[in-house]
């Protein structure tokens, strides 16, 4: 198939590229504070040329919140939540990456396959996605420690004051906040660039970091669109989230496109991404 072949005859390109010369991180662009809203209209736009692929992402991904909230709210375990949440951060990368391949294959003027949106999802940057759902494993454990060690701060007393709950909470608020700044930052364009480029998983969270923090305005905008569309999903039942899900991913994949320029680094030998996007030269790192 097309998808397995080389870019190109002979050598591949990708063998005369010295790594040790790459640098250490992708450059960014500066985005303007309401740019978010341009990658929802470009993710909009995907979702309506690709319905099927993106649905199928977002049952997918709605029923494993469900079912682990569900499970959660029945048993009331900490230790299953965690358990399953677990599992959760290991299966979400191969949703985001489905998503990627969609909007890759449509901005290159080819039919969206669903057998590429698998095949890209669970087998050809499974590498990656594994090492970076391991990241946010180690993210969550430290959260699910320093949440542990929050209780110290709850009063227990009957009779306390309503200083001791505002201290209790303001701590826990504090935490909770710089953990999810953690993890957006790690998780906003790094698995957009290791679909697109062919890079490692720490190189693409690093550049993932970097960039956030120089567009922190426009980042803000961005995770509070992603917060009021989970929100609203959430609130209708998580009917929402199958459609919400797949065009956050697809709002993503513009996102990173706008921000990141990694055309330092090389192209995938094989998949979806081993050709710029259609009318586009490799010049531009797309």
């Amino acid at each position: 198939m097309a998808d397995d072949q080389k870019n190109g005859s002979g050598a591949s390109p990708n063998e005369q590229i010295n790594r040790d010369e790459l640098p250490f991180v992708a450059p960014c662009r500066d985005l303007e504070p309401l740019a978010p809203i341009g990658w929802v209209r470009e993710g909009l736009a995907d979702f309506r040329k690709a319905p099927v692929q993106g649905t199928i992402i977002g049952v997918f991904s709605t029923v494993l919140i469900a079912v682990i909230c569900a499970l959660a709210w029945t048993y009331g375990s900490f230790w299953f939540l965690f358990a399953m949440l677990g599992g959760f951060v290991f299966l979400a990368p191969l949703a985001c990456v489905g998503t990627y391949a969609i909007s890759a294959q449509i901005e290159r003027g080819e039919r969206v396959s669903t057998a590429r949106m698998f095949r890209a999802a669970f087998k050809r940057y499974i590498g990656n996605e594994l090492v970076f759902a391991l990241v946010l494993l180690i993210i969550f454990l430290v959260w699910a420690r320093a949440g542990s060690a929050i209780s110290i701060f709850f009063p227990v007393e009957s009779d306390y004051e309503l200083g001791d709950l505002v201290s209790y909470l303001t701590v826990g608020t504090t935490v909770g906040a710089i953990f999810t700044a953690i993890t957006f930052s790690a998780s906003a364009f790094s698995l957009p660039m290791i679909m697109h480029r062919d890079v490692d998983t720490i190189t693409a969270v690093v550049t993932s970091i970097n960039a956030v923090l120089r567009n922190k305005l426009a980042m803000f905008v961005w995770m509070s669109l992603i917060l009021i569309g989970l929100v609203i999903g959430i609130a209708t039942a998580f009917v929402g989230l199958i459609f919400i899900l797949p065009l956050v991913g697809f709002a993503a994949w513009h996102g990173y496109l706008d921000t990141i320029d990694a055309s330092a680094f090389p192209r995938h030998e094989v998949g979806i991404t081993a050709k710029p996007r259609k009318g586009k030269s490799d010049l531009s790192g797309l």
